[in-house]
């Protein structure tokens, strides 16, 4: 039988696969289109995974309406790694346990490899737990959404591979196809989506500054909260997760809350959780650690 926290590396060779495709870019060549193809998916995806699946589903630092749920869901699925539903029961686990001997997912306790990627190659890393989940298993198409989490993926592959053949067909002299789009706008693309926010998970509980005391080691670090579009604030974070906001000081870029901003002067979301002032005055270090956490 096959313990619950091996790797079951027969599972997870789509995941290598896609690694080693990434050589086809020899194959495919490159263009300019695909260049910014492959940029556009990076930063569309990463906000999806980082509104959606984290601040939202995980954490319901905002409210919006059933049609941007689903679609943030979506396109976060694109990112392919798994349904919403499975993230956040995850996720929600990792809050509650943090850098103890039961997180899944911690380099204080499994080293970097685990933390990094491996962990979710395992049985309980692929299973989820749904007394985290309650509040999302009542949505029918979010359920549908994490039993097919492979749908979202193909819909973006093939897409990329139409558009590619458009342009060719339109403006031949670009030198850009189908598979040049699909090599660079999903698999170069995921792999860099993969490992930015895996980042997270690994390299954020090691590398940084922690401003607040908390029962982990989570720590802030600005060159990953710039590749994530605001995650790489982690301490702050984990002090307090209840808000829409990570960067909570003026000069910590948060480019996810930056676009909910927007997104909510559209009406499109709203109740955008704020950072409490006390939270962010010069002795919140003197609060009680992890305060936040809901």
């Amino acid at each position: 039988m096959t313990q619950p926290d091996s790797v079951q590396w027969w599972r997870v060779t789509p995941f290598f696969l896609l690694h080693a495709a990434v050589g086809l870019v020899a194959v495919v060549g490159w263009s300019p289109a695909a260049i910014v193809v492959a940029l556009l998916t990076y930063a569309v995806r990463v906000f999806a995974l980082t509104a959606f699946y984290h601040r939202y589903f995980s954490h319901r630092t905002f409210r919006t309406s059933r049609l941007v749920q689903f679609l943030g869901a979506f396109i976060g699925a694109m990112a392919t790694q798994r349904g919403p539903i499975w993230w956040a029961a995850h996720h929600r686990h990792h809050h509650r346990a943090s850098d103890t001997p039961d997180d899944i997912h911690s380099p204080k306790q499994q080293g970097f490899a685990w933390s990094h990627m491996l962990w979710f190659m395992t049985r309980s890393g692929y299973r989820t737990d749904p007394r985290m989940v309650k509040d999302w298993l009542k949505f029918p198409e979010l359920r549908w959404l994490d039993r097919w989490d492979w749908f979202a993926p193909v819909v973006l592959a093939v897409g990329l591979f139409l558009l590619g053949e458009a342009i060719r067909g339109l403006l031949p002299t670009t030198n850009t196809s189908g598979w040049q789009l699909v090599v660079w706008g999903y698999v170069v693309s995921t792999i860099a989506v993969y490992h930015v926010t895996f980042s997270i998970n690994s390299l954020a509980h090691r590398f940084g500054s922690r401003r607040y005391p908390t029962r982990d080691d989570s720590r802030n670090n600005w060159w990953l909260a710039l590749l994530t579009f605001g995650e790489g604030w982690h301490n702050n974070h984990h002090y307090f997760p209840n808000s829409a906001r990570q960067g909570f000081r003026w000069w910590e870029i948060d480019l996810t809350f930056y676009i909910l901003c927007v997104m909510s002067w559209l009406g499109l979301v709203w109740d955008l959780k704020p950072v409490p002032s006390h939270v962010v005055r010069p002795d919140a270090r003197q609060l009680e650690p992890g305060a936040g956490v809901g």
